[in-house]
């Protein structure tokens, strides 16, 4: 991959993260709140797996990712520690309301996870375009 080739894939991914956010007022409108804390998730992901992807580092995985970013970025104090906490609990609930038959998330559980990803989402946005 060139590096104009990786440059316009981080740019994909991380306006995929964003429209997937956006997907969230309307899934808990239309109470569907496990699919929100999924899609909060994967809005998260998009914009972490852009990060890695800038400095071409690679996971397989979504733990693999979620390892690579805490390694990478919240170790060394580019992410605070806060968000790279929010990363792990959301990558969790996200797990837990995929597979276990007895998690419902409400709109409150929704609402109150969407300002840690956002916050999550713009420090990476920070330091995937700073110019």
């Amino acid at each position: 991959m060139t590096d104009e080739q990786r440059r316009d894939l981080v740019q994909h991914r991380f306006e995929k993260a964003k429209k997937t956010f956006g997907e969230i007022h309307i899934l808990v409108q239309n109470n569907f709140c496990n699919n929100a804390v999924s899609r909060l998730y994967y809005a998260c992901f998009y914009a972490v797996s852009a990060l890695l992807l800038q400095k071409n580092i690679q996971a397989k995985t979504h733990a693999g990712a979620r390892q690579m970013f805490g390694l990478h970025y919240v170790d060394k104090g580019l992410i605070p520690s806060e968000s790279g906490r929010f990363y792990t609990k959301i990558f969790d609930l996200r797990h837990d309301g995929d597979y276990d038959d007895y998690i419902d998330y409400d709109r409150e559980d929704v609402l109150a996870l969407m300002q840690p990803a956002k916050e999550l989402m713009n420090q990476i946005q920070a330091i995937l375009f700073k110019e």
